[in-house]
């Protein structure tokens, strides 16, 4: 069944696949400036050791049971489910996630089809159509339509290629390009004034900040939602991997791959803010705050790249550029959840499956943007704040306590004839059966 599904082929191309995946807009812009507002390296320090205390062992449970049944979450959820009604539930939180996913794809492709076109007009400024950049760095709704359909027919275009061909082949291509892009810009944005200050917010705690319940709140928050926990997306992936693979180190890989570029993305993004700054652009509102996510990327970075002259167009083209790429390897994943579902429910072949939830999806997108005043910020707030906790919530329930615990051992067993005696197995599953639910309730508890 795996096979006539599609797999991944190598290791390398899983971790590539799953890594772009929990890599999005979020690690590059989100995390660094939530470090920035939140005591620099003490918000660093906590949300390193909650990504592995939180997120390491909630993606496990996605992966095992992906793994496991070798199908889209609301049929896996179904074939661990201990009676009838549990399955039925499964089935439900299933299709919630597939709808979940679908919703956040409509709002992440206006906003990545913004970094498209912000990156395309840097490149009419260097060969002198100025007019033509300027409308694309303008918000209007033809433009935010035409280029959030040009986000959704790249996408559309990678998941009709499937498994290997698709997913994980673009996924070998565009993660290497993010990491050179990041580390590229990050040595160039380090050697110039101001630099220097954004580093020293970056690296030096405010321990003060450390011991508030806000900052750990709001660390926790970066470190779930950083590996695109909660809709089912990591579990399609695990369900596209060989039973010959350890899963926990695959996990292991997954984790440490998000969380490095999250970090590394401090390094640009904190950095160029402060040379902002130092070029007379305001980083701070007049309370002293640090100016909102979506003003700092769209309106503090552009205006310092318009006070470097045409070697600050180059870099504008090649920081959006990356947050292009970032955007893409994550919009995959989650065009694949609804995909994958519909696709093993149904005898229609894979590309006129994707060509028909990407174009809905997109008139969803339309909707939002005929409605933007009111409707963006509301389906942000319904699936990630609300929505994506509590579905992470009850993946971790089926995981740790309506799984039979034999039958998960076995799973790992497939790979590993002693993993019931590894640290993992010791650990891991009344980790995920207490300790990963209490936290997730404690974040959504938080964001009401």
């Amino acid at each position: 069944m795996a096979a006539a599904r599609g797999q991944f082929n190598s290791r390398i191309g899983f971790i590539m696949a799953a890594a772009g995946s929990a890599v999005g807009l979020g690690n590059i812009w989100g995390f660094p400036t939530q470090a920035a507002s939140n005591g620099g390296a003490a918000f660093l320090i906590v949300y390193l050791i909650l990504a592995f205390c939180l997120a390491y062992p909630a993606l496990m449970a996605e992966l095992i049971i992906g793994r496991h049944a070798h199908a889209n979450a609301s049929k896996a959820l179904e074939q661990i489910a201990p009676n009838r009604p549990t399955a039925m539930l499964g089935h439900g939180v299933g299709l919630a996630g597939l709808i979940v996913a679908s919703l956040i794809l409509s709002f992440y492709a206006i906003v990545a089809g913004w970094m498209i076109g912000f990156g395309l007009a840097a490149l009419l400024k260097l060969v002198g159509f100025g007019d033509a950049a300027l409308w694309l760095e303008s918000f209007s709704t033809a433009r935010n339509i035409g280029l959030m359909g040009v986000f959704m027919m790249l996408t559309i275009g990678i998941i009709t290629q499937g498994v290997h061909g698709g997913i994980e082949r673009w996924s070998e291509r565009l993660m290497p390009m993010l990491l050179l892009s990041i580390v590229g810009l990050t040595a160039y944005v380090l050697t110039l004034p101001g630099a220097m200050e954004g580093l020293r917010v970056y690296l030096l705690p405010d321990f003060s900040k450390a011991i508030s319940a806000d900052l750990v709140i709001k660390a926790l928050g970066a470190a779930f939602f950083s590996l695109s926990l909660g809709v089912g997306t990591m579990l399609i992936y695990g369900s596209y991997v060989s039973d010959e693979e350890h899963l926990p180190s695959l996990g292991g890989w997954v984790t440490l791959s998000d969380v490095s570029i999250a970090v590394l993305a401090g390094f640009l993004v904190l950095p160029a803010m402060y040379v902002a700054q130092y070029n007379g652009v305001a980083i701070f509102t007049d309370s002293g705050a640090l100016l909102s996510e979506d003003t700092l990327i769209f309106t503090v970075l552009p205006a310092l790249f318009d006070t470097m002259g045409s070697t600050g167009t180059l870099v504008a083209l090649a920081f959006f550029f990356l947050m292009s790429i970032a955007a893409l390897t994550s919009s995959i994943s989650m065009l694949e959840v609804p995909v994958a579902y519909t696709v093993e429910n149904t005898e229609l072949a894979r590309s006129k499956v994707t060509w028909v939830i990407g174009i809905v999806i997109g008139a969803i997108s339309t909707a939002i943007i005929l409605n933007f005043d009111w409707l963006f910020g509301l389906v942000i707030t319904v699936t990630t704040r609300y929505s994506q906790p509590l579905l992470g919530f009850m993946f971790c329930v089926y995981a740790g306590w309506l799984w039979h615990r034999n039958t998960l051992l076995q799973e790992l067993k497939k790979n590993d004839p002693d993993a019931e005696s590894s640290l993992f197995w010791k650990i891991w599953p009344n980790y995920v059966r207490i300790v990963c639910p209490l936290i997730i309730l404690g974040i959504f508890y938080q964001s009401l």
